[in-house]
């Protein structure tokens, strides 16, 4: 009888340890742990996507606490995310050149701004803006990276677009990276069909760091792999103009379709063998021998 009670009363203090760390969790993830205290200075940053940031959300530096999210607004006419960032007064030497970065704490954690910080010998003051900014990272993005054609460039800097039409984009999507050289400086902003041409016109965003391609270069849509996700290659010309924003790709290479490639092997295959066996019909130009 009494063993019973002792595993009754094992039982229980377990459920209740359960319940307190739960409590405990919970608290980690709400307003109670990101209430803010102190004198503090506000600097505002842009993000063209905030995911499942909240106001009152950490404002961290090497994973400390330094502030919270202040105020999440759309920026009138823009399809842009404006966040004021209110940090504590005694971090007061943030480089003017830091970039801020949203953060997921964990797999299935709450969201915060994470500072990196620049090398820049002038301080973020109040009233300040963050030009450099990352955006969050969906998670259809972050699976296509793991099975596609790996992660796109990012957007510090800003962009440009220019524009390519193609005949074939095969299961070419928005948010696919845009390469060169096999490094990611871009990705696809658009893809919609041209009702004139009867094509598909593609709209790349370039980071703007990449502002020295030449205007004639090629872009040529390829596969990563044998079933990975489709990408944009830049292949660059010799022109000494570089592409500007709103240019236009005159030379494209579509995709291939698996179809095509079987196709083809078969026939080549095909015509090995005939050639071979001295019954096909020979290539070579009439002429003297």
């Amino acid at each position: 009888m009494s063993q019973r009670k002792s595993y009754a009363a094992g039982t229980g203090l377990f459920i209740v340890l359960g319940f307190a760390a739960l409590v405990y969790l919970a608290t980690q993830t709400t307003s109670v742990v990101n209430s803010h205290q102190g004198a503090s200075y506000t600097v505002d940053a842009q993000f063209a996507n905030v995911g499942q940031l909240k106001e009152r959300a950490p404002v961290k530096v090497a994973g400390v606490r330094v502030g919270q999210v202040q105020s999440i607004t759309l920026l009138p006419g823009k399809d842009v995310a404006d966040v004021k960032l209110s940090i504590d007064r005694k971090f007061n030497q943030v480089p003017a050149d830091s970039t801020a970065v949203i953060y997921t704490s964990g797999l299935l954690g709450d969201q915060y701004v994470g500072l990196q910080f620049g090398s820049a010998k002038n301080y973020l003051a109040d009233g300040g803006h963050m030009t450099l900014t990352k955006s969050t990272q969906p998670l259809e993005e972050m699976l296509g990276k793991f099975f596609g054609a790996g992660g796109t460039a990012d957007a510090f800097g800003g962009s440009f677009k220019v524009t390519a039409h193609f005949t074939n984009i095969g299961t070419l999507s928005v948010g696919a990276p845009v390469k060169m050289a096999g490094a990611a400086i871009g990705s696809v902003s658009e893809v919609k069909a041209d009702p004139v041409k009867l094509d598909a016109t593609v709209t790349m965003a370039i980071n703007n760091r990449y502002n020295q391609i030449p205007d004639d270069s090629a872009a040529a849509i390829f596969t990563s792999g044998l079933i990975g996700g489709q990408y944009v290659a830049i292949q660059p010309g010799g022109s000494p103009n570089s592409l500007k924003d709103g240019d236009q790709l005159v030379l494209t290479q579509s995709a291939v379709q698996l179809e095509d490639l079987i196709g083809k092997f078969l026939v080549n295959g095909s015509s090995s063998g005939n050639n071979a066996g001295g019954n096909g019909s020979s290539n070579q130009p009439a002429g003297k021998h």
